[in-house]
């Protein structure tokens, strides 16, 4: 049988995370920074950057999914497996690789690019062996990075992305509330993530019904287990006293929000709770710095001296916030908006970005365990608006 390479497989009706005018503006701010660096086609290979520009956020099982981006033309290139759900989600046109033949993926780019072309890329992103099939199939005049503009594009966010991050902090706000009725003794900490997990993906369903619901996920902790951020959930069972990390993550669209608390079960002891009031006191003192002007670093090294005066720099464990956007625990990263010694970007209105301190005692230290307190702030034109509204600290937040 004569079997095609790729084609168009487009049916039904679409529907985006935004209107088509956003995507044509963030298009438009993407081929002014492929003019300027003299890049005449992009390949994208992220899920990240993949969503941002087009829309669609993939799920690649172990198969290579693209967007090719010219000066006329925005294509999203994916997998026969997944049919005509590609177009459904993305903004401009969309073409279906077969797997009848090997690296049918660099044939369908290479419909839409030609070759000899400067190709734009993801340095951080494309594999060694994709840019060697890259080199192949396109055997482009020049490869040049685009990661680097295209991220600080994202930094900046439009009103119509600020709403949906939003929408997406009072989702986490309802995971958050979700989780503190859940707590007892005697809980397992899988059953209090389910619980924040399961309202948080009702409430994303009641918001946004014609999207689609993936990857809303809990991280909660207990104990020992409060030492590290990302520590996954276990089984572990609630007791008397215990310190708790209280981690509620939605994500629509591709879009990632957080809230993150502290908490004790019952009681907190003096030791534990001289630590927490030192983390939430960090935490406003960081948020009150978060005005357009200052720079990533001359923020952090405020915070720095604010910690050690205290004598707790020595258990801080990691950069104070960070920013948000297309955005999970499996792709992106907007690592020029960081709140770290070694970032310089001046913070600027349209930037989101968290304050969120966190401190780790050892084991075997009065007050043992970790934590950690985060809000999701709007740079402004005047200082910087708070989106999250859980309460923090003591006062709200021994429970159970």
């Amino acid at each position: 049988m004569d079997r095609p390479e790729f084609y168009r497989f487009h049916q039904g009706d679409r529907v985006l995370p935004f209107a088509s005018e956003e995507y044509d503006a963030r298009l438009a701010g993407l081929r002014a920074a492929m003019e300027a660096s003299g890049v005449e086609a992009c390949v994208f290979t992220s899920m990240h950057n993949i969503a941002y520009y087009s829309g669609f956020l993939y799920c690649s099982f172990g198969r290579p999914y693209g967007l090719v981006v010219t000066a006329s033309e925005s294509v999203t290139i994916s997998a026969g497996i997944d049919a005509a759900q590609p177009w459904r989600r993305c903004h401009g046109d969309n073409i279906t690789y077969t797997d009848w033949a090997r690296n049918n993926y660099w044939r369908a780019i290479a419909s839409v690019i030609g070759t000899g072309k400067v190709v734009g890329v993801e340095a951080d992103h494309l594999t060694l062996a994709q840019a060697g099939l890259l080199q192949e199939f396109l055997a482009p005049a020049e490869t040049r990075d685009i990661a680097g503009a295209t991220m600080r594009q994202r930094m900046h966010k439009s009103p119509a992305e600020i709403a949906l991050i939003r929408h997406g902090a009072q989702v986490a706000d309802v995971g958050g509330y979700a989780i503190r009725e859940a707590i007892r003794e005697g809980t397992r900490e899988i059953d209090v993530a389910m619980a924040g997990r399961d309202a948080m993906e009702l409430e994303i369903a009641k918001r946004f019904p014609e999207a689609e619901y993936r990857d809303t996920w809990v991280w909660f902790q207990s104990g020992i287990n409060t030492d590290g951020a990302h520590n996954p959930v276990t089984g572990r069972v609630l007791e008397r006293g215990d310190i708790l990390s209280l981690n509620a993550f939605p994500m629509i669209s591709g879009y990632y929000t957080a809230l993150e608390r502290t908490l004790f079960v019952g009681e907190v002891d003096d030791a534990s709770l001289k630590i927490w009031e030192a983390n939430v006191a960090a935490h406003e003192y960081g948020m009150s710095l978060l005005r357009p002007g200052a720079t990533c670093a001359e923020i952090t090294q405020k915070i720095n001296a604010f910690f050690d005066e205290r004598d707790l720099l020595q258990y801080r464990t990691f950069g104070y916030g960070h920013s948000f956007g297309v955005l999970s625990h499996y792709y992106g990263r907007e690592a020029g908006l960081e709140l770290r010694e070694d970032i310089d970007t001046v913070l600027e209105p349209g930037m989101v970005i968290s304050m969120e301190p966190m401190l780790t005692i050892p084991e075997g230290q009065p007050g043992a365990g970790g934590y950690r307190e985060h809000d999701i702030l709007v740079i402004t034109e005047e200082g910087n608006e708070n989106i999250t509204g859980y309460p923090y600290g003591p006062d709200f937040n021994v429970v159970g």
